[in-house]
């Protein structure tokens, strides 16, 4: 799966300017999307919450990246 984008930037946060690890690139691929749901999962761990998952509007480009999410149970 290749959405229309190549890639997004990610940075975690635990809480307010508390970066969890360094920013990162994830593709915009089935298997790129898979690897930033398992960080998003370390988060939970880590933390103990479901982490809320923030996106800028990137005009249809971010769509196929929410939908992905809808489908593994994150509601955006």
């Amino acid at each position: 799966m290749l959405l229309p984008k190549g890639e997004s930037q990610v940075q975690a946060f635990l809480d307010k300017k508390q970066p969890y690890k360094k920013s990162f690139k994830v593709a915009h691929t089935l298997e790129g999307l898979t690897s930033l749901l398992e960080f998003i999962r370390e988060i939970e761990d880590v933390s103990g919450e479901r982490p809320p998952i923030v996106l800028e509007s990137t005009g249809h480009y971010h769509t196929p990246v929410v939908q992905y999410f809808e489908d593994k149970g994150f509601l955006l």
